[in-house]
């Protein structure tokens, strides 16, 4: 297990369900955005911060994969002057599908999370559009749901241009930084997504020599 099980290129990254020896690199980034992803997440146990915890996380995320239950990847920004493309690099991001439900619903929920570092400059929208491609195109599901604080308005921004409709709004959804916490409530569907994706057609008498 010591390359990446899936990887999806785009122009900035390599967005990758890692191996187990990316362990050091990934904890480095938690411990890296401690601070700055705290007042988003759920309480981490002490553990978290710790290199046996991501390893048992990273051969759990690859099973996971394997059996067709989630897409946990990682966001490492593409160096064409490194030798490995620079696919080695600081972890950068982190997106993941997970809650993958098939049957009637053929749907999963999206989480996501950005270096402080690399914020606006399109990283996450890029990574996450990568992955919805993949999603719809390759895992052939038929719903995408993402969730985020009212407070966390870079994220819904991100949401908006990937095309997400805003669906509801809960109350006291998740208890994360100490206390329960509204979430706004977004989902994108395959056919929404391929409307967004598919080329404009070319109006009469538009086309120059």
């Amino acid at each position: 297990m010591n390359r990446p099980r899936l990887e999806l290129t785009t122009a900035r990254l390599y967005v990758q369900v890692p191996a187990v020896s990316a362990a050091p690199r990934i904890l480095e980034y938690c411990l890296r955005n401690r601070t700055h992803l705290e007042p988003w997440e759920p309480p981490r146990p002490a553990e978290y911060y710790s290199l046996s915890f991501w390893r048992r996380q990273i051969a759990g995320a690859r099973d996971e994969f394997e059996n067709g239950h989630s897409l946990r990847t990682i966001l490492v920004e593409r160096d064409l002057t490194a030798p490995d493309g620079g696919r080695s690099g600081p972890v950068v991001g982190v997106i993941n599908l997970s809650q993958i439900v098939r049957g009637a619903f053929q749907a999963g929920i999206l989480g996501y999370s950005l270096d402080a570092d690399r914020q606006g400059r399109g990283l996450m929208a890029e990574g996450l559009e990568a992955v919805v491609d993949h999603a719809f195109e390759e895992l052939d599901l038929h719903r995408l749901m993402a969730n985020y604080r009212p407070e966390n308005e870079r994220s819904g921004r991100v949401l908006e241009r990937l095309g997400f409709v805003r669906e509801g709004f809960a109350r006291d959804y998740l208890f994360i930084d100490g206390a329960w916490r509204d979430h706004v409530l977004t989902a994108l569907v395959r056919s929404q997504h391929a409307e967004r994706r598919a080329p404009s057609p070319v109006r009469a008498g538009s086309a120059r020599d």
